[in-house]
């Protein structure tokens, strides 16, 4: 007996369920015709099938009662299959909603997924008639309810935030004290052992690498690989499966709240990497799945003149339209999703420069960052930008607007380029060390615009950073073509056998180093996840699709990755403990007329920091570009802060010295002559036991390619 269908309404899109039955709704401008169709199993060949009749400012809808939370879903969308006019309709195609909440199945590649006829000679202006919905995941009703028992966010300052990128499945997937059946999902990283790992780190948010449900390639699983790192998506609500314990039925949504609650509990907030610039539905000869065959034409940017091609900013076949209006909307309904259901605390934008092309020039006004900033859940969250994409002009470090957060590209170059000894990086070190004035303080941003980061999930792991002098990507089955070819991340001084303990020694110093550098720099610093306890690729630069022992973490510490990990947590609280290492404004925010005599408080200078050589004395504008000029010594003035606390009292703390050496030779570094002063030692790299206290005036012996941090102590 055919099902009554009643009007239902056309928003929320999606499928909503009101415990009576589900309004179901569908945005497609071009279609002519849309079912909806109902399963009993994720790979069934039969189905119920119902007409969605209403359509209402291209809003396909209708309200289906007694259908209930768990009931399998997809559609059908009739239109013209007009490649070479932009059209793509194939109603032989199963497709996913695009607002579904959770998908149930994985994408099963023998099934007849593409649009057109695969060894036709016309390629995709063929038609292809074959029924796929067997091998497509299907949609699930879900339900929104979930005890979220009186859940905060914690709120942390962009000042004071320390950021963990890590992979849901890497982090735990072979930790020993997490039960097996909970290792490498969103409960595994709920665990305590996980939780309580994360806050005796001292961090205070974790990046996830996408969760959206994405899809693996082809051509990987037909080499035995995957999408390991995810940056593949094809729907932006639904949590991916893969990482959930609780099956794919819908309790994949319950188990990720329940993490970020856990989270939240310990103080840690939870940002998602998302990839709102291009889906998995690929370039012309990609698969159908969903966007391509409800609306091809509004979903992506298509070639003005040949319509039948993608614009490509991405490298990977395609780039979501996001100057279409419903585009836009589902891009924010999506972000306020997950905001507003899901508890999150911010999001990094994959590529993000390509959302903002309107037509083809970046454009940093577009319509996605106006909307961003006028929307009154998304602009008060946490918002990275990755600010380059890979299409002309992409590369716009620097050029976000306010409210955005960036992943400080130069950031990585320059302290990448010193630490190796590069001639002529002290002027851009300084600058980077400082927060980047030069690329956020002219539109009203602070040193908290600036991501600073050193390695991340793309390139090398800390470790091979500093131990391998080019890529090792043959695992990847791409003859090693794929991965950068960077010129910053090898040579650090530590070519020789690996055995060889004074190699091993320097390449542990420069891991310090690295470390040492992000976490005492302005701005906000990003631990690679795995970097703290000297996670290894076995030089494997690009492990997108290493879904094994080689990508994830190998919680079997040695006594080596005991002692970094024991470092990283002392810089971290040290960051923590003084706000002159993690100041909320630039230090031009105080400028020093050179004019004027200079002022006093307490006997010592309001200068907010001074440049020192080696002997002491202050650096010229002559040594900043010579290009011979590598040490340098870095006073932070702890009485200028320029602050208050949550009872409006100045915010004071300790002066501290950063004495920097990349140098193959070790040198005498002098402390500022000032009376009645003494220098303590907080960190040396080289940890060579050197005297804790320093005199006035008095010399300190830096070890070649080692960092210090100093404390001032004035006499009583």
């Amino acid at each position: 007996m055919p099902r009554s269908v009643l009007p239902g309404k056309p928003y929320p899109q999606g499928a909503t369920w009101d415990g009576m039955g589900v309004n179901f709704s569908l945005y497609s401008e071009r279609a002519t015709g849309v079912e909806l169709c109902l399963f009993d199993d994720v790979d069934a060949t039969v189905c119920e099938t119902v007409s969605l009749r209403e359509c209402t400012g291209y809003v396909w809808h209708g309200y289906l009662p007694g259908v209930k939370v768990g009931q399998l879903y997809g559609y059908r969308v009739h239109g013209p299959y007009s490649p070479e006019r932009g059209d793509r309709f194939n109603s032989a195609k199963l497709l996913i909603d695009p607002y579904a909440k959770a998908l149930a199945g994985p994408l099963n590649w023998d099934a007849p997924v593409f649009g057109y006829k695969l060894h036709d000679a016309a390629a995709d202006l063929s038609r292809d008639t074959r029924d796929d919905a067997w091998g497509v995941s299907k949609c699930v009703v879900t339900s929104p309810h979930f005890d979220w028992a009186n859940d905060r966010p914690p709120l942390t300052p962009w000042h004071d935030s320390v950021i963990y990128e890590l992979h849901v499945k890497g982090f735990t997937a072979a930790h020993p004290e997490i039960p097996p059946e909970l290792r490498g999902t969103y409960a595994g990283l709920a665990h305590p052992v996980a939780v309580e790992y994360l806050k005796k780190l001292g961090i205070t948010a974790v990046e996830l690498m996408p969760v959206h449900d994405f899809v693996d390639d082809k051509h990987l699983l037909d080499r035995g690989l995957s999408n390991y790192w995810g940056y593949n998506s094809i729907n932006f609500f639904a949590p991916d499966a893969r990482y959930s314990a609780s099956g794919d039925r819908g309790d994949q949504i319950g188990e990720f709240k329940a993490m970020v609650r856990k989270l939240h509990r310990a103080g840690i907030e939870v940002i998602l990497d998302v990839v709102y610039n291009h889906t998995a539905e690929g370039n012309h000869l990609g698969p159908t799945l969903s966007f391509k065959g409800i609306d091809n034409a509004t979903y992506y940017r298509l070639v003005g003149d040949q319509p039948r091609y993608y614009m490509d900013y991405t490298g990977t076949g395609n780039t979501l339209n996001v100057r279409h209006p419903q585009v836009l909307k589902l891009i924010m309904d999506s972000l306020r999703y997950w905001v507003q259901e899901m508890h999150v605390d911010g999001f990094r934008f994959d590529l993000a420069a390509s959302l903002a092309r309107e037509l083809h020039a970046v454009d940093r006004l577009s319509a996605f960052f106006d909307i961003i900033n006028q929307d009154p859940v998304i602009s008060q969250v946490k918002l990275i930008a990755e600010p380059w994409d890979v299409g002309e002009g992409g590369y716009q470090v620097g050029k976000f607007p306010p409210l955005w957060a960036e992943w400080n590209g130069r950031y990585r170059d320059g302290v990448r380029r010193y630490w190796k000894g590069d001639d002529g990086q002290l002027a851009e070190l300084g600058y980077r060390l400082t927060g980047s004035s030069d690329l956020y303080q002219r539109d009203g941003r602070h040193p908290t615009a600036s991501v600073n980061f050193v390695t991340a999930h793309d390139g090398f792991t800390l470790q091979d950073l500093v131990s391998y002098e080019a890529k090792h990507n043959d695992a990847n089955g791409e003859g090693n073509r794929d991965g950068a070819n960077d010129n910053h991340s090898h040579n650090y001084g530590v070519e020789g056998p690996s055995g060889d303990a004074e190699i091993m020694e320097t390449r542990d110093r420069q891991k310090r180093n690295f470390l040492a550098t992000l976490l005492f720099s302005q701005g906000v610093p990003m631990i690679c996840g795995g970097d703290e306890i000297g996670r290894t690729q076995r030089g494997n630069n690009n492990g997108y699709a290493q879904d094994g022992p080689l990508s994830w973490y190998d919680w079997k510490l040695d006594a080596g990755a005991k002692k970094l990990l024991k470092f990283t947590r002392r810089m971290v609280e040290l960051r923590r403990e003084h706000p002159n290492l993690h100041r909320r404004k630039f230090f031009q925010d105080r400028p020093i007329d050179p004019g004027t005599p200079e002022r006093q408080v307490d006997g010592k200078s309001e200068q907010d920091i001074t440049w020192l050589r080696p002997d002491g004395g202050e650096m010229s504008a002559e040594e900043w570009s010579a290009g011979w000029v590598r040490c340098i010594g870095l006073e932070l003035n702890g009485l200028t802060l320029d602050d208050v606390n949550a009872i409006g009292e100045p915010v004071r703390d300790d002066t501290f010295l950063l004495l920097l050496n990349p140098h193959h030779e070790p040198i005498r570094f002098h402390m500022p002559h000032r009376k009645s002063t003494s220098w303590e030692l907080c960190v040396d790299t080289a940890e060579d036991g050197a005297a804790a206290v320093v005199g006035a005036g008095a010399a300190y012996e830096l070890a070649a390619r080692s960092m210090a941090l100093l404390k001032e102590l004035a006499e009583e």
